[in-house]
């Protein structure tokens, strides 16, 4: 496995689709450095998802490591109808009916496919097509038609979205798609579901019950995340943090709705509540952009990432890059390098974050004492025997440049803990006793390079060993000494 593959802390998620829809392209995508393979529901039906997910494990097998799936809802898009020509251009000034009413638009009006869009405006507002391409005012309602007046103009084809500036529309985070499609997510055991558009935690919580009731005849309970794209969100961002297990700073919708110029400092504000939270971040949209067409990123997008890796982000995520574009290996090729390089700027804080932190369990106290101890000891790994992986992920809530490696018996665990920065998750069986552990553990790390003999590490587990959440020793170790 490459180096930058097992030692790179910020974690990649790629889409994939047309231009990645083989097990050949899968597995140089994850030689590459992919972790987390996304699957928008938002294209195709229930059957592509599924082969695609099959594949995704295929391919995941045949590299000798497992890649978790995540299943993106395309939640309550808001878009306009179909026209009889495909598409029309809109001038500035002129007027514009969206009719709910409409079956097939014109020159003069357009369907949309949330026949209650008339009752969530009033005079003034304003609305933003095409992601923010078109923009136009509402003069007035009459029934289910919006008359608006084009303020700026352009081409507007089949089924572009619609947002309202500022937010507050009153469509549902989840559609009935949306539950079906969280049913053929649980068949294939998706390890992470993303809900788009959550305005609360109600959102959330109703979206974990859906995926836990479809799971349940596998065994399976999906982690949540929250993709943050409506400016109702921010205001009600820490309890849909608290109903989650991590959010998506979803940078497209996101900057519609509250402007471009909000999102660099949201983006950085969430990711720190996430972190303080302790849970996940993902930062997404537009990140390599311009790899859709050329080989190579522009230096705009170069610190883009590198930012994004800087405020904290556990991940960061292609969408059309690796779906459709022309170079998916080269996009992920060029992502990995960049987090390898940011990561060398990243100042290590540990000290000062641990400073003022109050723990109220004994795995969380056990957790910060391996850090704290691997930080002033420089050791060369933190090892931790999890079944829930809630150990490593408090880990990897701050900053060290020490590799963290999970160690777990649990597939679905391994999978998860892919998106968890600086967390290496490897498979070890459940040992019987502390001292087969602690060989097994050594033999592990041998085996995958992570340690050479004579190195130091930490290593946690818990006592009796295989009880979830019951991380309650922490040793510290030399490689291939004798115990």
């Amino acid at each position: 496995m490459p180096s930058n593959v097992m030692h790179r802390a910020t974690k990649i998620v790629a889409t994939i689709g047309p231009a990645s829809n083989d097990v050949e392209t899968l597995v140089r995508m994850f030689r590459s450095g992919v972790d987390v393979v996304r699957l928008n529901f938002s294209h195709g039906k229930a059957q592509d998802h599924i082969e695609r997910a099959r594949m995704v494990r295929e391919a995941a097998a045949l590299c000798g490591r497992e890649v978790a799936i995540m299943a993106d809802l395309q939640g309550p898009k808001i878009r306009v109808g179909k026209f009889e020509n495909g598409k029309i251009q809109l001038e500035n000034g002129s007027p514009f009916i969206l009719d709910a009413a409409c079956e097939l638009g014109n020159e003069e009006r357009v369907g949309l496919d949330y026949k209650d869009l008339p009752r969530d405006l009033h005079a003034k507002d304003v609305l933003l097509l095409n992601d923010g391409l078109i923009v136009l005012v509402v003069d007035h309602i009459e029934g289910n038609e919006i008359h608006t007046t084009v303020k700026i103009g352009g081409e507007l084809s089949n089924n572009k979205g619609i947002n309202r500036q500022g937010g507050g529309l009153s469509a549902p985070a989840l559609t009935a798609k949306d539950m079906e499609d969280i049913k053929t997510a649980m068949s294939f055991q998706a390890d992470y579901v993303a809900v788009s558009f959550p305005k609360n935690a109600t959102d959330m919580v109703m979206a974990r019950q859906l995926a836990n009731i479809a799971g349940e005849p596998f065994e399976h309970k999906p982690f949540m995340i929250a993709k943050i794209e409506r400016a109702e969100a921010i205001p009600a961002l820490q309890e849909i943090l608290d109903a989650s297990d991590g959010i998506m700073v979803a940078r497209g919708d996101l900057a519609v709705e509250v402007g471009n110029a909000a999102v660099p400092a949201l983006q950085k504000r969430m990711i720190r509540m996430a972190r303080a939270s302790n849970k996940l971040a993902i930062t997404a949209t537009q990140m390599m952009e311009s790899m859709i067409v050329n080989a190579v990123p522009t230096r705009a997008e170069v610190s883009d990432v590198a930012n994004a890796v800087l405020d904290g982000t556990d991940a960061v995520m292609t969408s059309a890059e690796t779906a459709s574009g022309k170079y998916p290996v080269e996009t992920i090729e060029a992502m990995a390098a960049i987090c390898l390089d940011a990561e060398k700027w990243d100042t290590c804080k540990l000290d000062v974050d641990l400073v003022n932190t109050t723990f109220s369990r004994i795995d969380q106290s056990i957790a910060y004492g391996a850090l704290f101890t691997a930080h002033h000891l420089r050791v060369n790994a933190i090892a931790a025997l999890t079944e829930s992986g809630s150990t490593a992920l408090w880990m990897s809530r701050n900053n060290i440049d020490i590799p963290i490696y999970a160690l777990t018996p649990s597939v679905a665990t391994q999978r998860k803990l892919s998106l968890y920065r600086n967390v290496t998750a490897l498979k070890l069986p459940q040992p019987t006793d502390r001292e087969s552990a602690q060989r097994e553990v050594e033999a592990l790390l041998l085996e995958h390079s992570a340690v050479k003999r004579g190195d130091t590490i930490v290593l946690t587990w818990g006592e009796p060993l295989g009880v979830s959440g019951g991380t309650n020793a922490l040793k510290i170790m030399k490689v291939g000494v004798a115990k």
